[in-house]
């Protein structure tokens, strides 16, 4: 008889003895890099519901990012039958849930990552979600537990305090790499595995954490293998006390940083001969870089050389697929059935979804009638509310990838080529610990091979505090060059054509579902139907080959106020006309103003499409400053 997990590897005795432990057991497992976890997992999950122990609305699955979702959702719809109803959240995604489950009238979308966190943490100390967990939450199963600090490391904490349930959690400290995301630098180096340590104060004898997955499947070859034997000592040097911790760490990270320049040298990524490499590779890449500000100046240079290529989202990023507006034309009616939704994409989408999943995804989050159906305004909400299933906003898959280190974390790759990291010693007063996890991350995420690079050109390039985004800047401290682009920055609560500027709202959508692609280059132009009010910019155009088909956002608009706020008026008396190095990222669908929909002939659900957009844009000005600043 076949089995769901037919052709999976066979389990090793480690993993075996996690999958099969009882319900109500409360385990922490030490996984190492490439050592199978989320195979492991969903074996014990389908375990676990196989053995009758918990049923699927019993189990909370809770993970960081949209990628690990997916990638745990289409695995445990291959497994057993039982196992393919549970659902995997990320941590944010599940706290947005049980608050508008609560209180379906607050506007919590509109507050803030710490803030929904924050008051889901209250919710559950407080007692107020006993009515869905006290009795109705049997076991929990959380990933990577290392990177849970500050506020997401409160919410887990409460939730296991609260309720008796059983866990699952899995991580490994070696690969701790989100410390900066606590404000105060001085808390970073605690929190670093705090999460551990309260699981170990808090349950005792009653934790169960003898388990260990040390057998690495990720890496086949020599190389992709070389920075495996690190791992250990990144662990020992979280967890001890002894003086001369930091002296250690930097040891550690200058020999990855040796072991990493002993690896093949990829090349200059701005020359030819290296895009025709990327090009003509087979498997999988990923560049992977210190800062995002080294992977948009990458993507720059991949995109002048004609390399089409993936620059890794954040994980906080909520992108609805182009397709899914299809969904809400005019003649379609109020839902969606099975046999409506199979026959409604061209071939070109059928090739792209799976079917039978993403009709899962969708009648789980909008479904009527025992989900033989998908009731549209339900659907439209739950997109408005930003809950959309993470399985169907995970960034589509790519030959290439350019990604910060920590927008890699939990994925892997054939190829990988590291951006070489400064010396130590030019790391100054940086948590040398933490860099040195996060080159052992990067080092990790090879399966074949593992490659080096020279850290790109970013002279005067860096984060813009007040609005933190990546910016180029001057020899002078006004002097002002260009802006990252990133996914607010169009305007989406009215169709194209509507707001902004006078164009057919109906041609442009046309136009976007099928003429405007990722990767293609757009220019953000002045308006100068919009002069702005003094002292605020005016409106800007997105043109794409020549034609107007969105305006930038009102939040574009104040964060380039921001950013520009230091240009002497006496020097420049105006905002840039031009702003280019602009690139499609994806065309998505949004959701906006009914009202503005219906004027515009697009529907009566307030859906369309809109491009998104991303890159490190350059400046030009009508006239240069006074004191002859070249643009850049």
């Amino acid at each position: 008889m076949t089995t769901p997990f037919a052709g999976s590897p066979v389990l090793t005795e480690e993993q075996r003895a996690v999958v099969e432990l009882p319900a109500d057991v409360k385990a922490l497992v030490t996984a190492g890099a490439g050592s199978g976890k989320t195979h492991t997992l969903v074996r014990r999950l389908d375990a676990l519901l196989a053995s009758g122990q918990v049923s699927a609305c019993e189990v909370l699955v809770l993970t960081f990012s949209r990628s690990a979702v997916r990638e745990l959702s289409d695995r445990l719809a291959k497994s057993g039958d039982a196992a393919r109803h549970v659902k995997a959240r990320t941590f944010d995604s599940w706290a947005l849930e049980i608050l508008e489950g609560h209180d379906a009238v607050g506007d919590w979308k509109a507050r803030s990552f710490e803030e929904r966190i924050g008051a889901a943490t209250d919710l559950i100390a407080d007692g107020r979600a006993d009515d869905w967990y006290e009795d109705d939450l049997l076991h929990v199963v959380i990933d990577e537990v290392q990177d849970l600090v500050g506020g997401r490391r409160e919410l887990v904490q409460a939730l296991l305090d609260r309720y008796d349930c059983g866990f699952t959690v899995v991580g490994d400290v070696a690969q701790a790499i989100y410390g900066f995301q606590v404000k105060r630098p001085e808390d970073r180096g605690t929190e670093t595995g705090l999460f551990i340590k309260w699981l170990q104060n808090t349950f005792g004898d009653e934790l169960d954490d003898d388990h260990r997955l040390t057998a690495n499947f990720r890496a086949k070859s020599p190389e992709a293998r070389v920075a495996l034997p690190y791992g250990p000592q990144l662990e020992a040097l979280v967890t001890t006390k002894r003086p001369g911790v930091q002296q250690e760490g930097r040891k550690v990270f200058d020999d990855l940083r040796a072991t990493l320049a002993d690896s093949f040298d990829f090349g200059n990524l701005a020359k030819p001969i290296t895009h025709d490499a990327l090009r003509a590779y087979d498997g999988t890449t990923a560049i992977l870089c210190r800062t995002n500000g080294q992977a948009l100046v990458i993507s720059e240079l991949l995109y002048g050389g004609g390399v089409p290529h993936r620059l890794q989202r954040s994980s906080r990023d909520r992108v609805v697929p182009a397709w899914l507006a299809d969904m809400f034309k005019s003649d379609i009616g109020s839902v969606v059935t099975r046999s409506a939704f199979e026959t409604m994409f061209p071939e070109s989408v059928l090739a792209q979804v799976d079917i039978e999943h993403t009709w899962s995804y969708l009648a789980r989050a909008a479904g009527t009638g025992g989900m033989r159906a998908v009731d549209l305004s339900k659907l439209r909400t739950v997109m408005a509310a930003q809950r959309m299933p993470d399985e169907l906003t995970a960034q589509p898959w790519a030959q290439i990838t350019v990604s910060s280190i920590h927008r890699a974390k939990g994925l892997e790759f054939d190829r990988v080529i590291v951006v070489r990291p400064e010396a130590s010693r030019v790391l100054g007063e940086t948590d040398i610990l933490e860099e040195a996890r996060l080159l052992y991350v990067a080092m990790t995420r090879a399966r074949d091979e593992l490659m080096r690079s020279a850290v790109p050109e970013t002279l005067r390039l860096r984060v813009c505090q007040p609005i933190n985004r990546w910016a180029r800047y001057g020899l002078q401290d006004y002097q002002r060059f260009g802006l990252a682009i990133d996914g607010g920055d169009v305007h989406t609560a009215d169709p194209a054509g509507t707001y902004g500027f006078e164009a057919d709202p109906l041609r442009l959508q046309d136009l976007l579902r099928h003429e405007v692609c990722a990767g293609d280059s757009v220019t953000i132009e002045r308006s100068e139907h919009d002069p702005g009010g003094p002292g605020l910019p005016p409106g800007y155009g997105i043109f794409h080959r020549g034609r107007q088909i969105g305006m930038a956002s009102n939040a574009f608009r104040e964060d380039l106020n921001r950013y520009m706020k230091r240009w002497p008026r006496s020097v420049v008396e105006t905002w840039p006309r031009t702003i280019s190095g602009v690139r499609i990222e994806a065309v998505e669908t949004v959701v906006g103003s009914e009202a503005s929909g219906r004027l515009a002939g697009i529907g009566e659900y307030g859906v369309w499409l809109a491009p998104r957009l991303v890159g490190l844009s350059n400046f030009t000005y009508d006239t240069k400053p006074k004191q002859g600043l070249d643009n850049v």
